[in-house]
């Protein structure tokens, strides 16, 4: 597009690749650079906090709670050196476009540039739903001001989430353990993955029989001649099913009027109706009809891309936002469902050319939104354009992700404007009268699907995996009321009735939305920070809450319960949205949140009760720690009460008799307590915690188990858990369980391997022993001093003396392994212009550049990590710098306090101390000095951003 004679304007985008994009779509006097995202945030720690406010009682916030709640902003070391170059531009040009995206974190992202440039050229914000040429050059010739009321929102929406972040993890720290973190929103996303896991522990499974019959019918002409159905009443009462049953006791619900069967009982009566005559009773046939679903938006394509695709959210949005900027699809951070006028005529022309005009409507098809709190006024979510590009169009453009989620959006977006799905549905009853006179009534049913319209292009599919697909048909004879049948086969067949399914990302995002809780930017973070902050594990697709969850969600519901509400978050999502559109001063809701103020926005409930800041400082000492450390299980059968307590070294199991004396535990402590305690494995969920694998746990004492008894010695071999992992003892002798090796599956064949380590491979000609063990490092070979690396663990108990002479007699230098190839190489690093690759290290996958390593955080993989995502990870560590050398410090310290020159006071205190260390762990005294529990060290982990 071409620009005015002489003007050169400056157009910034989040990423590189948006420019890269964009900057094809302008002509001549235009230069497209990208901020990198964010540009400014609140100091994340102590340290990022500048000189002059370091005196200020607000700092450690980043926000003058005092002041109107000013945010204090510093930019992020790691764009530094962005802002200088886009400092150095904006002196060079006539006009500043901001295109960063349009919702109300882009608005801010824009606002936030205006105050770091300081431009003193005219500023203009555009904005677009899709990377296209047309979208583009409209975006340009229609630009327009900063929204002030997004930003606002967008700032409250930060400033309430560092208030919620920074008042109430320093309760998590002093009363469960250090670094802990809670959310305004990530907390209560893990309440309800905690309360769905305590219904999976409360529950208590029922058995259930009925009868499956296969009918036969005389002379079927074209259709099946056999089907299946069920029996369903007998005598008048309807057979019980899953749904009778109360899932904590495992009875029949009262009043439910059912008949229960059990084995003998379902078998006994398909005995009964053996050679008995079938009688159709009642045929109801119905048309069936089903509209197109609605095209996708954020939290849609997140649920179908995990049902289908297995993606997480973080990868289905990183996959999006990759297609977005290279201009495949519109704008994903949306809860529209709404289709431009221009996109639904694209869809109606190509459903023409693929499936014929039968397939397309009369009139094009609206959807309406059902999210409670939808806000943005973008699109939906669909192939970008005027003409949409087929998915076999873009096959050789896109990579194998890419494409997968590209079909899945086109699929979807043509599907939604498709005709319904239409066909007929039958409902069928047959009796049979048993040889003692009962009559047994079996139900069927059958669905055909006369024309398939939308199902031809796309079927939704379902977070219940053994559901029926919707395009699929049961087929049944044609039968009439009163026709005679007869039973090829009556089969007694048994259920049982299932727990609440765990969460998985898509459903619980679908239950947040559901609820009005987050956003269309938000979720895949919220799934993320959940897991990062070792509240949720996965196992599969299923989010199971760890035990330290447990903990946290249990003193936030004693203790703060308004702040984990399901309607108190909605509501606050609500007065966001009212601030964005105008009708709310951000001051004003921010100032009820945090002192209570009862004028103005804000939730009364906390603002009768004074505000944040008292709600947590006030009753700070009423909370006991080691109540809310423990996790009450049942009572077993000697009536000992068994819980879990959270300990600084993870769960463990413990039983006492009630009233039995107890010990004080420090708060943040595991200490106190009498009776048995037993490790819990890792890995192994709260509703697996059954009385009989307690009692497997506990066997022994101390969570040992036997393996069998020594044959050379006579003494047992026990696999036991320790702080550091399984390990396997016998009299005096231990060993580590291998890396390959799980503690539930570890034979007794296995277990005297391990003990018969450090092996003795031979003696050397010169006499010395030669040994094979396993070590830090891995297993190894040992001379002497001397050692080697062996190239796997079963090396351990293989390698011959010759062999191992031949490695220790070759030099260390030939030892080393020629580098392993990366496992990726990423391109260039759009900040430092080094070649980026990523590598796999001792402790796990990592980027490097060559100078600066960072190692990959829990849920990205090598695959989907993208190249800005590695920039910023290494432009972070970079910023860090290089680690302190604790031990050079130390003789330091050493040497500045000779004991010689002590005082008679300082030598009291070196004794005093020295008692006092004595009488702590190791473990603890470690643990102390690297978290003293009043720095600033674990402040970083309260930045919420939810």
């Amino acid at each position: 597009m071409p620009s005015n004679a002489g003007t050169t304007r400056l157009v910034i985008v989040e990423s590189p690749a948006k420019a890269k994009t964009i900057s094809g779509y302008l002509g001549p006097g235009y230069v497209v650079e990208a901020s990198f995202g964010h540009v400014r945030d609140l100091p994340r720690n102590a340290a990022d906090v500048p000189a002059k406010y370091k005196g200020e009682p607000w700092a450690r916030l980043g926000v003058d709670v005092d002041n109107g709640f000013h945010a204090l902003y510093v930019v992020s070391a790691d764009r530094k050196q962005q802002i200088s170059k886009l400092v150095k531009l904006a002196k060079e040009v006539d006009e500043i476009f901001l295109a960063t995206d349009e919702d109300r974190e882009g608005e801010a992202i824009a606002w936030h540039l205006v105050e770091t440039l300081k431009p003193k050229v005219p500023v203009k914000r555009m904005v677009f739903h899709e990377i296209t040429k047309p979208a583009i050059q409209a975006a340009v010739a229609n630009p327009r001001e900063i929204d002030r009321d997004l930003v606002d929102a967008q700032e409250a929406r930060r400033i309430l989430d560092r208030l919620y972040g920074y008042e109430v993890s320093p309760v998590l720290w002093k009363k469960v353990m250090p670094k802990l973190s809670a959310g305004r929103v990530q907390s209560v996303a893990t309440r309800i993955v905690v309360e769905r896991e305590r219904q999976r522990m409360a529950f208590r499974t029922a058995e259930y029989w009925d009868i499956l019959a296969t009918l036969a019918v005389a002379n079927a002409g074209e259709g099946p001649r056999t089907f299946n159905a069920t029996l369903v009443a007998l005598n008048g009462d309807r057979i019980a099913t899953g749904k009778d049953f109360e899932p904590t006791t495992g009875r029949v619900r009262a009043g439910a009027g059912v008949v229960h069967l059990d084995s003998g009982g379902a078998r006994g009566l398909a005995a009964r109706l053996q050679g008995r005559p079938f009688t159709v009773t009642r045929v109801e046939e119905k048309p069936y009809r089903r509209r197109p679903y609605a095209p996708f938006i954020t939290s849609t394509l997140q649920q179908e891309a995990a049902r289908k695709l297995r993606f997480s959210s973080q990868q289905t949005m990183r996959t999006a936002q990759r297609l977005y900027e290279n201009g495949y699809i519109t704008y994903m951070r949306t809860d529209s469902v709404n289709l431009s006028e221009t996109a639904i005529a694209a869809a109606r022309r190509q459903i023409v050319e693929l499936y014929g005009e039968r397939s397309v409507p009369p009139e094009p098809r609206r959807y309406t939104g059902k999210v409670k709190n939808a806000q943005e006024a973008h699109e939906a979510i669909r192939p970008a354009g005027d003409n949409f590009r087929t998915p076999g169009d873009v096959a050789k453009e896109l990579s194998a992700e890419e494409f997968k989620l590209y079909e899945l959006i086109w699929r979807r977006t043509i599907a939604s404007q498709m005709t319904d799905a239409v066909g007929s549905s039958v409902s069928v009853r047959i009796r049979a009268v048993s040889s003692a006179q009962e009559e047994a009534d079996f139900g069927a049913t059958g669905k055909t699907i006369t024309d398939p319209g939308f199902l031809r292009a796309y079927v939704e599919s379902s977070d219940d995996e053994n559901a029926e697909a919707e395009d699929a048909e049961r087929r049944l004879p044609n039968l009439v009321k009163d026709q005679p049948l007869t039973a090829d086969e009556l089969a007694a067949q048994g259920h049982h009735t299932q727990p609440p399914s765990r969460y998985t990302e898509a459903s619980l995002v679908k239950a947040l939305e559901e609820l009005g809780i987050g956003r269309p930017s938000t979720y895949a973070s919220i799934m993320q920070t959940i897991q990062d902050r070792g509240y949720v594990t996965k196992r599969g697709q299923a989010m199971i809450p760890t035990f330290l969850a447990f903990a946290v969600i249990g003193l936030l519901e004693r203790h703060y319960p308004r702040l984990i509400d399901y309607d108190f978050t909605a509501s606050m999502e609500n007065e966001l949205d009212e601030i964005a559109g105008g009708d709310h001063a951000a001051v004003d809701f921010l100032t009820a949140f945090y002192f209570g103020s009862a004028n103005g926005a804000g939730d009364q409930d906390i603002a009768r009760s004074g505000g944040l800041k008292k709600l947590v400082t006030e009753n700070l000492n009423e909370i006991d720690a080691r109540s809310v450390n423990s996790i009450p299980l049942f009572t077993d059968d000697e009536g000992r009460e068994v819980v879990v307590r959270v300990g600084r070294y993870g769960p463990y199991l413990q039983r006492a008799v009630p009233g039995e004396q107890q010990a004080p535990a420090a708060e943040g402590e595991e200490g106190g307590g009498q009776g048995d305690r037993a490790p819990i494995p890792e890995g192994l969920a709260p509703d697996e915690l059954t009385p009989e694998k307690v009692h497997e746990l506990f066997l022994g004492g101390g969570g040992e188990r036997k393996l069998g008894d020594d044959p050379a010695t006579g003494e047992p071999i026990l696999l036991k858990s320790g702080r550091f992992g399984p390990y396997v003892a016998s009299g005096e002798r231990k060993s580590s369980l291998l890396r390959s090796q799980s503690p539930d599956s570890l034979t007794f064949a296995e277990a005297l391997k391990l003990l018969s380590l450090p092996r003795l491979v031979g003696v050397a000609p010169d006499g010395t022993e030669v040994l094979a063990n396993n070590g830090r490092y891995g297993p190894y070979v040992k001379q002497g001093d001397e050692f080697r690396s062996l190239d796997s663990e079963d090396k351990m108990f293989t390698v011959t003396l010759d062999e191992a002479l031949a490695l220790l007699s070759a030099p260390k230098a030939r030892q080393r392994r020629a580098a392993a190839p990366p496992l990726r190489e990423m391109g260039v690093d759009p900040l430092t212009e080094k070649p980026l690759v990523i590598k796999d290290g001792r402790f796990g996958p990592y980027v490097t550049d060559g100078e600066t390593n960072a190692s990959l955080r829990r849920g990205q993989t090598p695959e989907a990590l993208t190249i800005e995502e590695a920039s910023e990870m290494l432009a972070e560590k970079r910023a860090k710098g290089p680690a302190p050398k604790k031990t050079a410090a130390k003789k330091t310290a050493a040497k500045k306090a000779p004991a010689k020159k002590a005082t008679a006071a300082k030598k009291t205190a070196a004794a005093t101390k020295s008692t006092a260390a004595k009488k702590t762990t190791t473990a603890k005294a470690t643990t102390a000095r690297k978290t003293p529990a009043k720095k600033a060290a674990p402040r970083k982990a309260t930045t919420s951003t939810d």
